[in-house]
């Protein structure tokens, strides 16, 4: 790829619009992994209670079902996609900020009520942003716009990861809620200034065409055997680090380490790990192929997780947090960036919504199941032990990657 053609492929509009729906996209996300177990974990919640609460995700591995919806009908504002961007947005700027007036340990039901309120606006707002995306991109993009969309994705956890925590040692639990609501408002203006990628749109004349195309089309295009390898690949390649990361900010407070000392080294951190990993990301999914990306990226990934393991031994040092997390945040962010590439690709952009709802559902899934687990397990066999376990789960992704995405293979979309 010429100096030109690169340029171009990173200083245009449409990257600028995949910053806002990265920013946008992991804000919620990042406030259930991050700061609900934080939050309950400072007013005396277990972590077998937290583990549990992983549930409260579900509807991340679900989306596919009301996907359709999104893809069929269309809202009396602001367009086919943005209408639905609009309303999903709004209602996580509401439930995100009523959720730090709940006292968890008087209600820790309503807590798990409202989370999965947020969590099921959020993987709306995912459906109708990933189909946004994938109908904004050319497919010579698809690589560099998804790296710069998972890039802002990680960067939007330094507001419930970071700035949450050091507000929370200041400012009682609703303030602090309400300030990370707030970053809802990003969304929604960009929402309001974008235009459709689509100008004259086409969904599905029927709901039962809504449903059944997309997944048909799926079946035909790969094959049987093919498209359940894919999916099968989709579900186990991030089971590991996603693991590894489920209870994170629990595992850095049972090791000593104080809201404001998480919050501060994190927020340096996990900066300059985004800024680097989305410079990495960018250039490597330019120059090289979505697959080889998927290799090289998901070796980082599983070094990343024994640096939890690393730091469980080591005990409470700052610097090793310090760099614990910088690398956990390049390895996991950049062996995401080649997933949403590898999934933007294996869709169809005429059914852009579903298929990619299937997609990220599946890759979710072990985020949501598999963590509820996690609790138990580190309460059994401690969490150097569990950081060991989460890197040999790690290892059937990389494997399957032999006949869903080979080494030889070089197509760069």
């Amino acid at each position: 790829m010429s100096q030109q053609s690169f340029k171009e492929a990173i200083l245009n509009k449409r990257m600028l619009i995949c910053v806002f729906t990265g920013f946008t996209s992991g804000l919620p996300l990042y406030i259930i992994i991050q700061l609900v177990p934080a939050w309950l974990r400072v007013e005396g919640v277990g972590l077998a209670e937290i583990g549990f609460f992983a549930l409260v995700g579900f509807p991340y591995t679900w989306k596919f079902l009301w996907s359709p919806i999104i893809d069929r009908y269309t809202l009396p504002l602001l367009g086919h996609r943005r209408g639905w961007m609009f309303v999903s947005q709004l209602a996580l700027l509401v439930s995100i900020g009523a959720m730090g007036f709940i006292k968890p340990d008087l209600s820790i039901w309503t807590v798990a009520y409202l989370a999965a309120a947020v969590a099921f606006f959020s993987a709306s707002q995912d459906i109708v942003l990933d189909a946004y995306r994938r109908e904004l991109l050319p497919d010579q993009e698809l690589g560099i716009g998804n790296a710069v969309h998972v890039q802002a994705y990680r960067l939007a956890g330094l507001v419930p990861g970071s700035l949450a925590l050091i507000l929370a040692d200041h400012l009682p639990w609703h303030i602090v809620f309400i300030v990370v609501a707030a970053f809802m408002g990003v969304g929604l203006i960009m929402t309001l200034l974008i235009s459709e990628a689509i100008k004259d749109p086409m969904p599905p004349k029927t709901l039962r065409a809504a449903v059944i195309d997309p997944f048909r089309d799926f079946a035909q295009r790969q094959g049987l055997g093919t498209a359940a390898l894919v999916l099968a690949f989709l579900f186990f390649y991030k089971l590991g680090d996603n693991m590894a990361t489920a209870l994170s900010t629990p595992f850095y407070i049972d090791l000593g380490f104080s809201l404001t000392q998480i919050g501060s080294i994190a927020k340096l951190a996990s900066l300059v790990a985004v800024i680097l990993g989305g410079a990495i990301g960018g250039i490597v999914m330019v120059k090289l192929s979505i697959n080889r990306a998927l290799w090289l990226f998901g070796v980082v990934q599983i070094a990343s997780i024994l640096g939890f393991a690393w730091l469980a031994e080591v005990g409470a040092n700052p610097w090793v947090l310090g760099t614990v997390v910088a690398f956990e945040y390049l390895g996991v962010g950049l062996g995401t960036v080649a997933l949403v590439a590898f999934m933007a690709r294996m869709t169809n952009v005429l059914f852009a919504a579903t298929q990619f709802a299937l997609f990220s559902a599946l890759a979710s899934t072990p985020r949501i199941f598999a963590n509820a687990a996690t609790g138990v397990i580190v309460e059994r066999i401690g969490w150097t032990s569990f950081f060991l376990l989460c890197t040999m789960l790690a290892i059937p992704g990389m494997l399957l990657l032999f006949k869903v995405a080979p080494w030889h293979e070089s197509s760069t979309t």
